[in-house]
């Protein structure tokens, strides 16, 4: 289960192995959420919604290393 950042009390992740679309994983406490990267879709979300809305951030600015190292991880 490759880490790929922890910010902000949340864990952002993806299993070893996954399947595409390419998505994140996000923890923070018991909750969790998973968000396609590419368009950021929200697939399942059991976060606040202040919470939501800083994952999507992070998710944003991150966005290419997340696919950069998702790529690594998998081709």
């Amino acid at each position: 289960m490759p880490t790929l950042l922890n910010q902000d009390g949340f864990k952002f992740f993806f299993y070893a192995n996954e399947h595409e679309p390419k998505h994140i994983h996000v923890m923070k406490n018991d909750a969790f959420a998973k968000i396609e990267l590419e368009n950021l879709r929200i697939v399942q979300n059991y976060l606040k919604p202040k919470e939501l809305k800083r994952v999507l951030e992070i998710i944003e600015e991150n966005k290419n290393e997340f696919e950069r190292i998702w790529d690594e991880w998998f081709n």
